[in-house]
């Protein structure tokens, strides 16, 4: 049976939970499309993120990846179309570590895009009900390290891969006032839906108007 990586991240920011993590490992050992998913969890911190998801890529072999993270003012399942070869953070990391302006890889092009059918993945998520959207920027914290990681590593390998930001979880929108969120069962149920269109659909080719 193929296996689907998904990744999560350990809280940070003040944080108790992240919701990326509650996400990932409620999916662990489903079969979705014939292929089990495989959660692992990963550091929020610059460097030893991507070691960790370098030992579950070799372990898991995965058929598709899909890493996932915290993005706290966002209001949809957010499918990023860019990863960019910075690292700048506006906080310091678990490990605080707060680098400038810093590569990921010396050696990588200035971006990648995610090769997940993401368009797609959108119109089926909207289609069921979902709030989703394509997001034109990851960021320069630990999610877009790990993207742009990710992307690096499986470059040329014909595994699709790529990252969705999500919202807080309900109890933690309570004590961020006004930040929207999002039930951990909904989370749950679109993410099933982007792993299964991830799977078996096809990109399509719509104009940013068009999914609005």
């Amino acid at each position: 049976m193929k296996n689907i990586l998904i990744t999560g991240f350990e809280p940070f920011g003040g944080e108790a939970i992240n919701p990326s993590w509650e996400l990932a490992q409620a999916l662990h050992g489903e079969v979705i499309a014939e292929a089990r998913v495989v959660a692992v969890q990963l550091p929020c911190v610059f460097g030893e993120s991507l070691q960790r998801l370098d030992d579950a890529l070799t372990r898991v072999r995965p058929a598709l990846v899909l890493a996932v993270g915290q993005a706290g003012g966002r209001c949809d399942l957010s499918l990023e179309r860019v990863a960019i070869n910075v690292d700048d953070a506006r906080i310091p990391d678990n490990a605080g570590a707060q680098p400038v302006d810093e590569p990921v890889a010396a050696d990588g092009p200035a971006a990648y895009f995610s090769t997940l059918p993401i368009k797609a993945i959108v119109a089926a998520l909207r289609a069921a009900g979902y709030p989703a959207s394509v997001s034109q920027t990851a960021g320069t914290f630990v999610c877009n390290h790990v993207f742009y990681g990710l992307q690096h590593r499986l470059m040329g390998q014909g595994v699709p891969s790529g990252f969705m930001h999500i919202p807080y979880l309900p109890q933690q929108a309570a004590h961020h006032p006004g930040a929207a969120s999002l039930p951990l069962d909904t989370l749950v149920a679109a993410t099933r839906l982007v792993l299964k269109t991830a799977l078996t659909g096809q990109e399509i080719r719509m104009a940013a108007g068009q999914l609005d």
